[in-house]
């Protein structure tokens, strides 16, 4: 068998050839690479073994191809642009740090690479004219001879753990190792000259860049905390409850009810609608109200109409609220009985196209989609806007309010959601609502059906 070939495979593959030499090699000093892309993982695995050694530099080919066309649609030659090498390297730095499995191993050995290239005991560069597709390492005495020993090992593996044949990859690496003067001699100047051709990548770059990525963070366990907070919580929490204006004076700021107007406002944006669902009691109007509110103020007061559909009863309680904050000149009420007006363009009412909020109190009242009442409102919800605001889209946003939003099965909240969602393009998770409802459906008929069989079965043994 060959002694000069080695590949990625666990038998013969090229971390072994590595270490191999660098074990018992006598006089070596310097390792020195030119590679088309680096991962930190096929560092890692030789930081260990290469803590000894005096001279470490590292060529790195990046894209230069976009580059090259940038310059060429203006006309112009490309000679290379360090400033544009460097950030190319930045972004393979900042990523191949993000990629990076999390372990402390893979922390610390990252942290050992940085500083490292922090003290000066690796160089990187970056060519920044040509596009390294070549692969080659050098193992050198600090003198090199023709008497003295060295390495040259050139192929098609990156200095990546899949290229040194440390992890099982679909790409197949294929290398040979030379220890010839006059082959490793020639590779040495080639490197040489390459070297001096490339971007340096000086250690205050890498300082620099440190900062950019989670390296180079130092966070107490309150800020961490802060951090899981707003992730999970998005938007939600960066609302200032101030921005619906002061509540009026008969009126207690509740954070339980702020923390409704921040998820509500959020749903509004994102479905075009949302289930106000609280049990009776909790303040569902004064939600409402400061909810529409916000959106009266983010959408722009001279473009913004507002629908409120009431039961007869809630009339009084509607209205006043509304009055209370200020928002009533930019709403229309009319309860539920009457809602056809709208449809039938009644001169006290605006245009159904106007209205770009619509607040339904009671929706529980609309579950049956074969009611007339039910087709009346949503011919008013799913009609597009005249006119957009400051918030864009021709869709309305639907608020539908109710203590008991699902009263006997699962079609109560489909119907409903189709006030302000498409059947079969929801923005929800589900974006097939119609598969997904009869789906549900049928699966609780045949639970009914079970539970009736076992009891009726059941019965007859009492």
């Amino acid at each position: 068998m060959s002694s000069h070939f080695f590949t990625n495979n666990k038998e013969r593959n090229l971390f072994d050839k590595f270490t191999g030499i660098i074990r018992d090699m006598k006089d070596l000093y310097a390792f020195h690479a030119v590679i088309g892309y680096f991962r930190s993982s096929g560092y890692f695995a030789l930081q260990e073994h290469l803590k000894d050694l005096k001279e470490i530099k590292i060529l790195v080919g990046i894209n230069v191809d976009q580059m090259f066309a940038e310059a060429q649609s203006k006309g112009l030659l490309y000679f290379g642009d360090e400033v544009k090498a460097k950030d190319e390297f930045l972004k393979w730095f900042i990523q191949d740090i993000k990629e990076a499995k999390y372990s402390s191993t893979v922390e610390n050995g990252v942290l050992q690479f940085i500083n490292d290239m922090i003290d000066g005991r690796i160089e990187i560069r970056a060519h920044k004219s040509k596009a390294i597709h070549a692969k080659f390492y050098l193992f050198l005495p600090e003198k090199h001879t023709e008497h003295s020993d060295g390495w040259v090992i050139m192929g098609s593996s990156n200095l990546t753990d899949a290229g040194l044949g440390l992890k099982k990859a679909p790409n197949y690496e294929l290398n040979i190792a030379l220890k010839n003067y006059d082959d490793v001699q020639f590779t040495k100047l080639e490197f040489s000259n390459l070297w001096a051709e490339s971007t340096q990548i000086l250690p205050a770059d890498i300082q620099l860049w440190k900062q950019k990525t989670h390296i180079g963070q130092s966070f107490t366990p309150f800020e961490i905390y802060i951090k899981f907070l707003i992730e999970y919580f998005g938007k939600n929490i960066d609302y200032d409850p101030d921005t619906v204006g002061d509540l009026p004076k008969s009126f207690k700021k509740l954070s339980y009810q702020i923390d409704a107007v921040n998820e509500g406002f959020q749903m509004l944006s994102e479905h075009n609608g949302f289930f106000l669902a609280d049990v009776v009691g909790l303040g569902k109007t004064v939600v409402a109200a400061m909810i529409a509110k916000r959106f009266l103020i983010a959408n722009g007061s001279l473009y913004t109409k507002i629908l409120v559909v009431y039961p007869p009863a809630l009339e009084k309680n509607w209205k006043n609220t509304f009055k209370q904050f200020g928002i009533d000149r930019h709403t229309k009420f009319v309860s539920n009985g009457k809602i056809n007006k709208i449809i039938e363009g009644d001169i006290n009412y605006w245009a159904k196209e106007d209205y770009d909020l619509v607040l339904v109190d009671e929706a529980h009242r609309y579950r049956n989609h074969t009611s007339q009442m039910f087709s009346q409102l949503q011919r008013i919800c799913k009609a597009p806007r005249n006119g957009e605001g400051l918030l864009s889209g021709a869709r309305k946003k639907v608020m539908l309010i109710s203590a008991t939003p699902l009263n006997n099965r699962p079609q109560d909240l489909y119907y409903q959601l189709l006030l302000f969602q498409d059947a079969r393009r929801s923005t929800l998770q589900v974006t097939n609502l119609q598969t997904f409802s009869d789906r549900l459906f049928a699966n609780i008929v045949k639970f009914y059906k079970l539970t009736f069989l076992t009891w009726n079965e059941s019965a007859r043994y009492i």
